[in-house]
């Protein structure tokens, strides 16, 4: 049975505000939601498991048959189906040309203990990773080189954010993902027996002489301050990834896919 959409007008509805406040995290928090925007995305939730609240489709969007084929599979999910005008979807992504479909999803908890710490892929833990952008590119290379987690350890940004969202190209809905303080992190990898490589300007090795073929998880440090003298001495090894000078460092999702790729490498890219 084909399922009709609400129909919204009003950029004053209630629904319609609280949609454009998932901006915030605030409001991420409050409700429970986070917005995502585009057909392939929204796709990508279905597939694994997510559970959009509502979809809202856009006027012109309406017309296409992949975007009624897209809102029927929504409804049978039990999804909340709102058309609005292409001037309140603008409204909603902030954008003056937004995609066709925009989903409020239901976001997952990310607890640690709700992960397999004996997955036999490589871990990624993330000390104090501030930049949305940088998470969301992380979440992307970790989807491309079948991490067994992310781990986002105290502080971190927010991975429901619009901007880490969109960086993640939906990675986020694949990526096993978890939120912990360090202590308790710490305590977890070591029941699992993993080798915590970090990289670090005080490292006395280069990356690609680390032994990834062991159980392992890469630690990465803040953008700005790295990793607090006392975090490195949790290590196991320190390395260093070399650089012949001029720029002073890499960005934060730059040495995370060196890092990550290299242990992918010895590991024969399994």
């Amino acid at each position: 049975m084909t399922v009709l959409p609400d129909l919204i007008t009003s950029a004053g509805n209630p629904l319609i505000k609280m949609l454009r406040a998932l901006e915030r995290k605030k409001t991420r928090s409050e409700t429970g939601l986070f917005l995502v925007e585009g057909v392939r995305l929204i796709e990508q939730a279905l597939a694994q498991g997510w559970e959009i609240d509502t979809l809202v489709v856009s006027t012109s969007g309406a017309e296409r048959s992949f975007v009624a084929d897209l809102m029927q599979r929504a409804a049978s999910s039990g999804a909340r189906l709102v058309q609005v005008p292409d001037r309140i979807a603008g409204s909603i992504a902030k954008k003056d040309n937004p995609q066709a479909v925009i989903a409020a999803i239901k976001q997952r908890e990310l607890a640690l203990d709700r992960l397999d710490a004996q997955h036999p892929g490589i871990w990624i833990g993330l000390y104090e990773c501030r930049d949305p952008g940088n998470l969301g590119t992380i979440l992307r290379t970790a989807d491309c080189a079948d991490v067994a987690g992310v781990v986002m350890i105290e502080q971190c940004c927010d991975p429901y954010s619009v901007e880490a969202v969109r960086a993640s190209m939906g990675s986020l809905f694949d990526v096993r993902l978890a939120l912990s303080d360090f202590e308790t992190f710490n305590a977890w990898r070591k029941t699992a027996g993993l080798n915590m490589v970090a990289a670090s300007v005080n490292g006395g090795t280069s990356h690609v002489g680390v032994d990834f073929e062991q159980p392992s998880v890469i630690l990465m440090g803040n953008e700005q301050a790295g990793l607090p003298d006392a975090i490195e001495a949790e290590c196991d090894t320190l390395c260093l990834i070399p650089m012949r000078g001029g720029a002073d460092s890499l960005n934060l999702a730059q040495a995370t896919a060196i890092m990550l790729y290299e242990g992918w490498r010895q590991r024969g890219f399994a």
